[in-house]
């Protein structure tokens, strides 16, 4: 099969993984997969190259072609002959877009959409605001991301406090809807000693925003206990979880969260916004949810698992209870090409016709 995204797909976010991991998979399933990038330039540019789509489908000639979300908008399906099936790791519209955007290409996700045999999904919450767009049941089908990570780089578990009395470990490119300056924020009101916090994440991906962040740190009373590690390698990643004692990821947007399951399956407690698809992987037995946009109420979390161990240890023994019943990379790889298989067997379309669809979608 043939899969289409948005600029490389050696990109570090939860979607380019997990479609990374597919890839991996694919030939241990009896798969294989093909990537075919599209520029990534600003929206809505792409659309200029999807013609080249159909070039690439001559030579490979693939069995089904599988819509990446984030490069939904730019497929032309109607010249395409082969099977589509889309891959959701974002909501229509995407993620972090300006109001005009949004409502642009929500309309042409859904157009994308509409002519798919088969929608995966990587949450139920994302498969349920499908729903609520008319989309059906039956078209839509739940295949999260793995669990597992790489293998920790290195034996011997590191210090990561450096002093103070927990690590806190955040893995986000630094995006404004990844909520990094409100994590510096509920920081810098706790005290010196609370927390050594670490970022992990691409810092390039919005200058603007990179740059609030970086003078946030130039901050006397913050700067000095945040590591910022930029970019790292998956087992580089694992390590940190592994030496970690809490996450923390106040994101206002995940379909999925793969950073929240990675935390879990490493025993470490959670803790974020009560938003997306957290409340879906978590709950007061594995972590603490905060009303979103509470700063005070993030800084109270983060000092109440530093100041209570014994509480730390209680929701990290949760955290590895509750992964222990997700799917790991291998077991998300075989529904993922089951479900292709039976759409390339099936020519049903189960899609309402665009007047029956929701006012709120058109």
């Amino acid at each position: 099969m043939a899969l289409v995204t948005l600029g490389s797909p050696d990109q570090l976010t939860g979607g380019y993984e997990y479609h990374r991991r597919m890839a991996e998979l694919a030939p241990h399933l009896g798969a294989q997969v093909t990537f075919i990038s599209l520029p990534q330039r600003p929206f809505p540019l792409p659309m200029l190259a999807s013609r080249s789509i159909v070039r690439p489908l001559e030579s490979i000639r693939p069995h089904a072609l599988v819509i990446d979300s984030i490069a939904a908008a730019y497929v032309p399906a109607a010249r395409v002959s082969v099977p589509l099936i889309g891959s959701l790791h974002q909501p229509p519209g995407g993620v972090g877009s300006n109001r005009l955007r949004h409502s642009i290409q929500m309309r042409m996700d859904l157009a994308a959409y509409r002519a798919c045999r088969r929608l995966i999904v990587a949450s139920q919450s994302l498969a349920d605001l499908l729903r609520s767009y008319g989309l059906g049941e039956q078209l839509i089908h739940v295949v999260p991301p793995g669990k597992d990570v790489a293998t920790p780089t290195g034996d011997q578990p590191r210090d990561l406090r450096h002093g103070r009395r927990i690590a806190v470990l955040c893995v986000a490119n630094w995006l404004p809807h990844k909520g990094i300056t409100e994590l510096l924020e509920a920081l810098a009101l706790l005290p010196d000693e609370t927390a050594t916090l670490h970022l992990a994440g691409d810092t390039t991906r919005d200058k603007q925003y990179a740059h609030r962040v970086r003078q946030m740190l130039h901050r006397p009373d913050l700067g000095h206990r945040v590591v910022v590690h930029g970019p790292i390698d998956p087992g580089a990643v694992a390590s940190l979880y592994r030496d970690a004692d809490v996450f923390v990821l106040v994101s206002r947007q995940e379909a999925y969260g793969t950073v929240y399951g990675e935390a879990m399956h490493f025993g470490l407690p959670v803790v974020g916004w009560r938003s997306g698809n957290l409340p879906n992987l978590a709950s007061e037995s594995e972590g603490i949810m905060v009303e979103t946009g509470s700063i005070d109420g993030l800084a109270r979390a983060i000092r109440l698992l530093a100041d209570h161990p014994e509480f730390r240890r209680h929701l990290s023994e949760g955290s590895r209870r509750r992964s222990a019943d997700r799917p790991t990379w291998r077991e998300s790889a075989e529904r993922f090409f089951r479900v292709i298989g039976e759409a390339m067997g099936s020519r049903a379309h189960a899609t309402p016709d665009a007047h029956e669809l929701p006012q709120h979608s058109l």
